[in-house]
């Protein structure tokens, strides 16, 4: 019989990538979905038909517990939250109620329902925030600098505290940065290959971004979805960091992605302060040395390969070249 797997934020980037992977390896998936108008299903559409979507929502435990009784996951992987950084600054209760309060409905689900159940939590480099220390590692203090921060590192401990006091098999992945052609537009990465394309195909002629001087840890979707298959697969429950142990600045993001189509960023990029954040975070590198040693994971696309690889989406996409529902990125 196989395995059987429930994603919620099936929808989202390393929601689809996860059920990609899930589906090669025999697993059947189940993807929780908002009832809303809204749902965009274009990430999965070419495998909508291999998955079961379930109605569910963490803002509502009742659907939560619905969706266990009556679809019997053996491992459920938490990708839902509300995601985006800047976004929780303008609705920080919504963000807690997510992103944080989330977790604990979908733990305590699993606590009522069936305990033996593999428990994932999508953590976040974004819950060390001003860092006390480079390279962050498992052992790190948090200090996160933004309402999505902190409610990350709610839904950490909280996964932490189920895990000593229910037995469950719960793990933590703390994700640093992870990019693709399928992130969301309102990204700064995503953002930029996007511009990028639409400058080069003589649509528009400039890009506003904020801080080019922040840095971040930046690895590829599909390779960081690997790792959380690897925790779950342990005997043991762990929390792990995931990252690429390099960081890169918004403005070496910006050289290499200009580059790639022959143009300089210096003559396309103005800066707008509308875009710095209350409260930033300068400087993100992880080590990934636990993952290395205890998964055997180990980052496989480089920052530059990553950065070529999103480029050449988005001008594909724009030249209508990809038709990404067949052939995905």
């Amino acid at each position: 019989m196989a395995p059987r797997a429930l994603i919620t934020g099936i929808t989202g980037q390393d929601g689809s990538y996860l059920a990609e992977l899930l589906l090669d390896r025999g697993y059947e998936v189940f993807g929780m979905v908002r009832r809303s108008s809204t749902v965009n299903f274009e990430r999965i559409a070419h495998i909508q038909d291999k998955v079961t979507l379930v109605p569910g929502d963490l803002l509502d435990q009742v659907s939560m517990i619905e969706a266990l009784r009556q679809h019997k996951p053996d491992h459920v992987y938490n990708l839902a939250a509300q995601s985006f950084v800047q976004t929780s600054f303008g609705q920080p209760v919504l963000t807690g109620e997510t992103t944080a309060l989330g977790v604990t409905r979908l733990l305590d689900a699993i606590r009522l329902v069936d305990p033996e159940i593999r428990f994932y939590q999508a953590s976040s480099s974004e819950m060390f925030g001003k860092v006390v220390e480079v390279p962050q590692s498992e052992e790190t203090p948090f200090y996160p600098r933004s309402p999505y921060g902190v409610a990350k590192v709610y839904g950490h401990w909280i996964t932490v505290n189920y895990r000593e006091s229910y037995d469950l098999h719960a793990s933590s992945g703390i994700l640093f940065n992870h990019e693709s052609p399928r992130r969301g537009l309102e990204f700064v990465t995503r953002k930029i290959t996007h511009h990028v394309a639409q400058i080069k195909l003589g649509h528009i002629d400039e890009i506003r971004l904020g801080n080019l001087d922040a840095q971040r840890d930046w690895g590829f979707a599909r390779d960081y979805v690997e790792a959380m298959y690897l925790m779950v697969q342990q005997d043991e429950p762990d929390d792990y960091v995931v990252c690429t142990g390099e960081t890169h600045s918004v403005r070496e993001f910006c050289e290499l992605a200009f580059d790639r189509v022959g143009l300089n960023y210096e003559d396309h990029v103005v800066i707008d302060e509308a875009f710095f954040r209350p409260a930033e975070v300068d400087l993100l590198v992880g080590t990934h040395e636990k993952a290395t040693r205890k998964l055997d994971w180990k980052p496989q696309t480089t920052f530059e390969q990553l950065v070529h690889l999103m480029v050449d989406a988005d001008l594909a996409l724009l030249s209508g070249e990809l038709d990404r529902l067949s052939r995905p990125l």
